[in-house]
């Protein structure tokens, strides 16, 4: 069975070099030299002892990803690109635990980390700042915290974890202020009644854009309980009942942010269903552009957060910080996009 110094021999280069490879570190190396090395292993059919390599650093070339649920797209295309980047750039596989936002869930797979040598984990929770957390921090698990940024571009000593975000108030902004910009007079946040730091930053924005435009009075923020927590696998269903308490209301809203894109879907085919057309009567955005969002009729208007360089992001911070322990904890603020497509009325129909 070939070894990594039979690799470096056959390629002509050091054992460092081969090192490097296997262990993602080509940046600095010239690509002829790679390929070298690369048809070397293939040849040889050389594979690394992933498992002495464990012993050897104490960590997997893995990381961690803890979402909510993966039913939720939104999350689905998280973990598509934080896969892609893990794996492209670095060559760190990734290890999925859907938590449901559950303390006891989430704590019990911090420690599957930490057991099976894996020392690095992008954490989606509805609060990072619980106890469980700061405690796998300090036992040495290196986090980066998605969507749940306060500031944002800001680096303090204190701070445990790297925060790599959306600009969710300015996405509320930019929704709101297209249905305004079309001529909707009356407008609504419509969501799922738990909080969470980005739902809560998507409402502030958005409310403080209809008030910056003289809509104060004629907005508001409908909201519905779901049956779970913060409602993550139930949205399309919570839109679609959402539908019927919106078309009774006294004041109807004629523009709505919905806050995601799957609640949104959801409530179309409920305002369909009682005969509300989108976008004549009612016009529609979203926020999150999944992909489904261009399939359905009329095809939604979302606000994308650019998930690809979020997700490059996260890997990287997470990465370097586990290679680097001393390197300060940092805010990585995006902003999103609208994608406009057919569910918002344009102003001169």
């Amino acid at each position: 069975m070939a070894n990594i110094r039979d690799v470096a021999r056959s390629a002509g280069v050091s054992v460092s070099s081969v090192s490097n490879v296997l262990n993602g570190r080509t940046d600095q190396m010239r690509k002829e030299t790679l390929l070298r090395i690369e048809a070397a292993m293939v040849e040889l059919n050389y594979h690394p002892n992933r498992a002495a390599q464990q012993l050897k650093t104490g960590q997997a070339k893995m990381i961690g990803l803890l979402v909510p649920s993966i039913v939720n797209p939104s999350f689905a295309a998280l973990a598509r690109e934080v896969d892609l980047a893990a794996k492209n750039n670095h060559g760190y596989r990734v290890l999925l635990g859907n938590t449901y936002r559950q303390e006891d869930e989430e704590q019990a797979f911090l420690n599957d980390l930490m057991s099976h040598g894996v020392r690095g984990v992008i954490v989606v929770s509805s609060s990072i700042e619980k106890s469980h957390f700061a405690e796998a921090a300090q036992r040495g698990l290196t986090m980066v915290n998605y969507d749940g940024s306060s500031v944002g571009g800001s680096a303090t000593n204190d701070m445990l974890y790297d925060s790599v975000s959306m600009d969710n108030r300015q996405a509320g902004r930019i929704a709101a202020q297209y249905l305004i910009d079309q001529g909707c007079r009356e407008i609504a946040f419509v969501t799922e009644a738990s909080r969470t730091v980005s739902r809560s930053h998507k409402i502030e924005g958005f409310l403080a854009t209809a008030a910056e435009n003289g809509l104060k009075d004629h907005s508001q923020v409908i909201e519905g309980k779901a049956l779970t927590a913060y409602g993550d696998t139930e949205m399309a269903e919570l839109g679609h009942h959402l539908a019927q308490t919106i078309s009774r209301l006294e004041k109807r809203p004629n523009g709505i942010v919905a806050i995601n894109d799957v609640l949104a879907i959801g409530l179309i085919a409920g305002l369909r269903s009682l005969g509300v057309r989108v976008p004549e009567d009612i016009s529609v955005v979203g926020i999150d552009n999944i992909s489904l969002s261009r399939l359905i009729h009329p095809a939604l208007t979302s606000v994308a957060p650019p998930l690809a360089g979020m997700a490059n992001t996260m890997v990287e911070r997470l990465i370097t910080r586990l290679n680097t322990p001393q390197i300060h904890a940092e805010e990585f603020l995006f902003t999103p996009t609208l994608v406009i497509r057919d569910s918002v009325i344009k102003r001169n129909e």
